[in-house]
């Protein structure tokens, strides 16, 4: 029985050092560096609706990382409640889409070093004269909308009290309902609001009184490939002494959640 059982071990170390190889070798076969992002994220991995051209902070970063492997970026469209079956099928080899660090996410995939941090902000709208601040989100009789697979959701299912948590499915489906007065305010990050303040006319931002839960942003790359995620983590690592992590933040307006260290 020994024998059998070295013979299966020795197998999956094999295995583990082919995997830890796999990323980066696919990369310059193919010539192509799949990137999953969202495609409704202002700032950050945007598409505008007008031109159909994507935008944002990480558009620009993945776009140098791309060049910096000698290859071209091949964008893989995908969802916060999605990706992280996208990293592990390996439908796309990174997420460069400001994915929250959390520890649910972490047990599934890898992420580098973080590069943004933002913690919990809400939108409501100017004609709602029942929130006037923070403290007024969690009451009875006020409904609170989150969008499935961010963060918020299970940040909200935990503090909210007296609130009613509604999970938004759909992207969209949140600011809708809080323009339509059917929720009382959705909950977000710090790039969001910065998109529904440049092109709504009804939204408002409440900013929290006192830290909520500031969260560290990074890439998620598949787990058992040591090699990618150093690789990764370079990148990163370079573009903040580069200044170029700077330099996009502050051309999308993020300058004030950019993490330096």
């Amino acid at each position: 029985m020994l024998i059998p059982k070295l013979i299966l071990s020795f197998g999956l170390i094999i295995f583990a050092l082919m995997a830890e190889a796999n990323t980066l070798e696919d990369i310059q076969k193919t010539k192509v560096l799949k990137v999953c992002i969202w495609p409704d994220y202002f700032g950050i991995s945007y598409r505008n609706p007008r031109s159909g051209a994507l935008q944002g902070l990480d558009i620009n970063l993945s776009r140098d990382f791309a060049q910096e492997l000698g290859v071209k970026p091949q964008y893989v469209e995908t969802s916060f409640a999605g990706f992280i079956a996208d990293v592990e099928n390996r439908n796309c080899h990174i997420a460069m889409m400001g994915v929250g660090v959390i520890p649910s996410r972490a047990e599934r995939v890898n992420f580098s070093a973080p590069y943004l941090r933002s913690d919990v902000y809400a939108v409501t709208s100017k004609s709602n004269t029942t929130i006037k601040t923070w403290d007024d989100l969690d009451r009875p009789g006020r409904v609170i909308s989150v969008l499935k697979g961010t963060f918020m959701e299970p940040l909200m299912k935990q503090t909210l009290k007296q609130a009613t948590l509604q999970v938004a499915e759909r992207p969209g489906e949140r600011e809708r309902d809080v323009e339509s007065g059917r929720s009382d305010a959705f909950m977000t990050d710090y790039p969001y609001t910065q998109r529904m303040l440049a092109n709504t006319d009804w939204a408002r931002v409440v900013s929290p009184t006192r830290p909520i839960q500031p969260t560290d942003y990074a890439y998620a790359v598949a787990k058992g490939d040591a090699a990618w995620l150093a690789r990764v983590n370079q990148f990163v690592a370079q573009a903040k002494k580069d200044g170029r992590l700077d330099k996009y933040a502050t051309e999308f307006k993020l300058q004030q959640i950019v993490v330096k260290d």
